[in-house]
């Protein structure tokens, strides 16, 4: 029961992450909100938040399909796109309840993000931009908000199970096996539920000292930030 007593909002709980974090958090006790699709910009962003009250976590889970094309193919829908779906609203969402927590005095935000922005990945610079703008902006304000005791960091995974980035059918495959041999250490892809625990213990009162992390879950495809 780590979350006993937390009001914990999980976006876009139907895909990447959101599953498994949400079948973790219930379990350890959190009253979870779990909203499904992604969160919209605009006027249509007060709509979505004008219902919840205030919460003690954030768990902001945004995906988006990478667009994978060299930087000379890249469309301007699909740059705009993973920008609306994945960095607007992390800002959006941040703006909205941090402030709040830290009225309170405590709080925690969590987004879940990627290790992508970390290494750089060519063919994937669309999505590495918009990954690296969230990794950026958890920073920035992880240290915003640190003296009013809200700890905002991020998730940067990589090689996580999840029906967006790493569907099963992909994972069984003998070309991406031997993908998984000479890139990634550890040589497996992660079970959504490891990165659900690490985003657990981010979320909980047991990482009060962690400020402005992004932190790299790749299996040791990327190690450092």
């Amino acid at each position: 029961m780590r979350l006993e007593n937390k009001k914990v909002l999980v976006t876009q709980c139907d895909d990447y992450m959101g599953p498994a974090i949400c079948e973790l958090f219930a379990a350890e006790g959190a009253a979870v909100i779990a909203i499904p699709g992604t969160v919209p910009n605009g006027d249509d962003f007060e709509k979505y938040v004008s219902k919840i009250d205030d919460i003690d976590i954030l768990i902001a889970n945004l995906a988006h399909d990478p667009c994978n094309m060299p930087v000379g193919e890249i469309k301007s829908e699909d740059w705009l796109g993973m920008f609306d779906v994945m960095v607007h609203p992390l800002m959006l969402l941040v703006r909205h309840f941090a402030p709040k927590m830290a009225a309170r005095g405590h709080g925690k935000v969590v987004a879940i993000t990627s290790a992508a922005p970390l290494r750089g990945m060519p063919g994937s610079t669309a999505y590495c931009a918009a990954r690296g703008a969230q990794n950026s902006f958890v920073k920035a304000a992880g240290l915003e908000f640190a003296p009013a005791n809200v700890q905002i960091n991020a998730v940067a995974q990589n090689y996580v199970s999840n029906p967006v980035y790493f569907p099963p059918e992909l994972v069984a495959s003998e070309r991406f096996q031997k993908h998984l041999q000479r890139n990634v250490p550890i040589q497996r892809v992660a079970r959504s539920e490891e990165s659900a625990e690490l985003a657990l213990f981010l979320a909980s009162d047991k990482s009060d000292f962690i400020v402005g992390q992004a932190i790299p879950f790749s299996g040791g495809w990327a190690t450092n930030v």
